[in-house]
């Protein structure tokens, strides 16, 4: 059966498949996961990342029949992903990995796809998840810091420079607290689910309290927890309609962690965002579908449209 590897390298830890074509869909026909080993330095990560990819491609000789006839792989950080690169990381200590040379080679020459983390995750919700159907969508995860996917017509936007959808650079608080970015007061220290995390704890007076606690805690109506969460919301709010305006997305499609809280979340940010608008449309804003899959199941289209810009360029006289 024909399949392609598909490869989500995280912060801690490396979820894989191998993904047949089907349609608008990407089923996985395997699935693994391993640690990332960031532990043991930037080049052991390369090297489990290549060793990982060798096992996933004999696993598919072995029980499908023929080995993987591309590779796709989100990465986290800053990706050239037209010349393959793993350009910055600081979870993973990356400058400059030439990662789609080093799987070429390892893998006998077959085609590899790099993309962003965020980005790819983005595809999949805007091909196959809560985006399907929109012809332009903005995902927008929360987790330990905040980026943004952009999509046009089934594609996400990279940038001219790789840049593009870093929506938790957003300023909404000028003069605010530093961010490790460079600049102060940017969405991701308000709205992420880290900094919800830090403000609950400080709060609450419980070092070891998270998001999730504080989410918990909105619940059961604590006036403490319903400040901490209502300033994360008006600061996600102020960064998304600054998004909209710029993007005038159909859909907006919120992840990670934060999401998780389901309408604890849903219900205030759709109502400080409607307060805001002026003369922006109101996009749909849902949660996102995929969940932690979202990655892989990205990673599995950008290799089958790969593959697709190939057989297409072959055939061009």
């Amino acid at each position: 059966m024909r399949h392609v590897i598909a490869l989500d390298v995280g912060g801690t830890g490396m979820k894989a498949a191998l993904a047949a074509a089907s349609g608008a869909v990407t089923p996985l026909l395997h699935q693994a996961r391993r640690p990332t080993g960031r532990e043991r330095g930037p080049d052991a990560v390369v090297e489990g990342i290549l060793d990982f990819a060798a096992e996933l491609r004999a696993h598919g000789e072995q029980h499908f029949g023929e080995p993987a006839a591309a590779v796709g792989v989100a990465v986290p950080g800053i990706v050239d992903e037209e010349r393959g690169i793993a350009a910055y990381s600081a979870n993973l200590g990356w400058r400059d990995v030439p990662l789609r040379q080093l799987l070429t080679e390892r893998l006998g020459g077959i085609p590899v796809a790099l993309g962003h983390d965020v980005r790819t995750g983005g595809l999949a919700e805007g091909r196959i998840g809560a985006g399907k159907g929109a012809d332009r969508f903005l995902f927008v995860p929360l987790g330990t810091g905040i980026a943004g996917a952009i999509g046009i017509d089934g594609r996400v936007e990279a940038g001219a420079h790789g840049f593009a959808g870093e929506i938790g650079h957003i300023v909404v608080r000028p003069g605010g607290p530093a961010c490790p970015c460079g600049q102060r007061g940017c969405l991701e220290r308000f709205a992420s689910a880290a900094a919800v995390s830090e403000a609950w704890a400080a709060a609450c007076g419980d070092p070891e309290a998270d998001a999730a606690d504080c989410a918990k805690a909105v619940a059961s109506g604590d006036p403490n927890a319903v400040r901490v969460w209502q300033e994360a919301v008006d600061a996600l709010a102020d960064g998304l309609v600054t998004a909209l305006t710029l993007l005038d997305p159909r859909t907006l499609i919120i992840g990670g962690g934060l999401a998780e809280a389901g309408e604890t979340l849903f219900t205030p940010l759709r109502d400080a965002v409607r307060r805001r608008v002026t003369f922006q449309k109101l996009p749909e804003i849902v949660p996102a579908a995929l969940g932690d899959t979202s990655g892989c199941l990205g990673a599995g289209l950008l290799a089958w449209d790969l593959l697709d810009h190939i057989n297409r360029t072959e055939v061009t006289p």
